[in-house]
């Protein structure tokens, strides 16, 4: 089974590099693009008959691939 992740920075968090991204978009002719967020995709191959799969990719999300204090995360099946 494939697992995707969508890590994104929380919405009250500062992202400078979508703010970078925005403004570069501006100055190659899209001004109508008002914002932008950056954040990570992970595709993840997993046996689907693992015990605990759920419980334990919120886990690996929560403590590897983002940081809780300032990134959401979502797990896709």
């Amino acid at each position: 089974m494939k697992v995707k992740v969508l890590v994104t920075p929380k919405a009250a968090v500062l992202d400078p590099q979508g703010v970078a991204v925005r403004d570069a978009m501006k100055h190659l002719g899209m001004p109508e693009v008002h914002s932008v967020r950056i954040g990570k995709y992970l595709e993840i191959e997993v046996d689907d008959k693992t015990p605990n799969l759920d419980s334990r990719l919120n886990d690996l999300c929560r403590d590897l691939l983002s940081n809780p204090v300032i990134e959401d995360y979502e797990v896709v099946k």
